[in-house]
């Protein structure tokens, strides 16, 4: 849900603690991310060093809501409490998910509805932006969305979606143009 919800990426999703979800405001900041080595997981910096901040849609805020509660009560009856520094997406006992462990889920889950496109969970990220920029919402918040370092790359990445974008634009100077022809003539 927090994939399509934010554009973010599953390390962010991962490393996504209670205390960086204001649930009263309907942000998350994203601060940090998982990543699995050699060595074993570890968190890190985002990509670029870059926090962000990104306002939640309602019905994420109202499961991240539900969530925060079910898990509070799941982890009491393993005589743990729950803090801001629980992470939101982690184990039964609190402990981080292995970033594979959520990419197989992820196929489980898909391969459970045969009508749905065959998506890899980084493309629930692609999918996020494009639904931005074809609702018209402008680049530059996408890429304040996503992370992105510019919105240059935003716009490499997303170029697919402009066409539709230039179709509206031309309508929309076209509606303009009538409005103002239109106007001259009742003079």
């Amino acid at each position: 849900m927090l994939a399509f919800a934010t554009g973010m990426r599953r390390g962010e999703i991962l490393a996504l603690r209670w205390k960086n979800v204001d649930s009263d405001h309907g942000t998350i900041s994203v601060v940090q991310s998982l990543e699995q080595t050699k060595a074993g997981l570890r968190f890190k910096d985002t990509k670029r060093s870059r926090n962000r901040s990104i306002i939640l849609p309602k019905f994420a805020i109202k499961e991240l809501r539900r969530l925060k509660s079910k898990q509070a009560e799941e982890l009491l009856t393993l005589g743990i409490r729950q803090s801001d520094e629980t992470l939101v997406c982690c184990r039964a006992d609190g402990q981080p998910l292995q970033p594979r462990s959520v990419t197989q889920q992820f196929t489980l889950l898909r391969n459970r509805f045969p009508d749905l496109p065959r998506l890899r969970f980084h493309d629930t990220r692609h999918s996020h932006a494009t639904q931005l920029l074809s609702a018209g919402v402008h680049p530059k918040v996408a890429q304040e969305r996503l992370g992105h370092s510019t919105i240059t790359t935003t716009m490499d990445l997303y170029s697919h979606v402009t066409p539709t974008m230039q179709t509206e634009a031309a309508a929309k100077v076209e509606a303009a143009f009538q409005a103002v022809r239109r106007k001259r003539k009742s003079r």
